[in-house]
């Protein structure tokens, strides 16, 4: 059967609070942001590893709080006071801004702009702030004031429910048999999931057929586990 040229279209994917499965692995992280209320200092870091839910928990928590979320990266240029003004913000990857001094300032100013103004400051990263190499000591000492929720690697029960949470964004059921194959057989990374199902996904739509267990197994063989 001819294979159907597969164009690489954005999706949306699902980020409501619904969309998020509690478990084990993250339930202490999901409590400690329903309770931002009472966040020492009014700021928190959320730590975990690529793929891991950082970014829906930051939607989730923009959701309950209106607040803006912006990159790290991208703070240099705005204003901190006005950012502040929300009552709410999130600063997502300020892991990545080490060795950006201008970014490395901006959060600092913007940490003492969100303590002035009493908004709650929520900041996501893959590693705890002792080892994201920061230049500014003073933005150093502030980071490692905040408290610090971690999202632990996934358990089989996570993995589970985002691989069918993932498809189910992109419009492809996958059956209990499929996800019985597959979990065993693929990287233990919520990050490493994102990437087989959007290539499960190109790989069921150039064939024209829906994902099967032979689309699972060749994509399994070109990731590797």
């Amino acid at each position: 059967m001819p294979r159907q040229l597969v164009l690489d279209l954005p999706f949306r994917a699902a980020m409501g609070r619904a969309d998020f499965f509690v478990c084990q692995s993250n339930a202490a992280a999901v409590a400690g942001l329903d309770g931002w209320r009472a966040w020492p200092g009014g700021k928190m870091l959320l730590i975990g590893p690529a793929g891991s839910g950082k970014t829906h928990l930051a939607h989730v928590f923009a959701t309950q709080t209106g607040a803006r979320i912006i990159a790290g990266a991208d703070l240099p240029g705005h204003d901190p006071a006005a950012l502040s003004e929300s009552g709410a913000l999130v600063v997502e990857d300020a892991d990545q801004i080490a060795g950006l001094p201008k970014a490395e300032e901006a959060l600092f100013h913007l940490h003492n702009a969100c303590a002035h103004a009493g908004c709650a400051l929520l900041v996501t990263g893959r590693a705890p702030p002792n080892r994201w190499g920061v230049s500014l000591p003073d933005l150093q000492s502030r980071m490692q004031q905040a408290g610090q929720l971690t999202l632990s690697p996934p358990d089989d029960a996570l993995m589970a429910a985002v691989l069918v949470k993932l498809s189910a964004d992109r419009q492809m059921a996958l059956t209990p048999a499929l996800v019985a194959h597959i979990l065993p057989r693929i990287e233990r990374s919520l990050d490493y999931v994102q990437r087989f199902v959007a290539a499960l996904d190109a790989e069921a739509l150039a064939a024209k057929q829906k994902p099967g267990l032979r689309h699972v197994k060749a994509v399994i063989a070109r990731l590797g586990a």
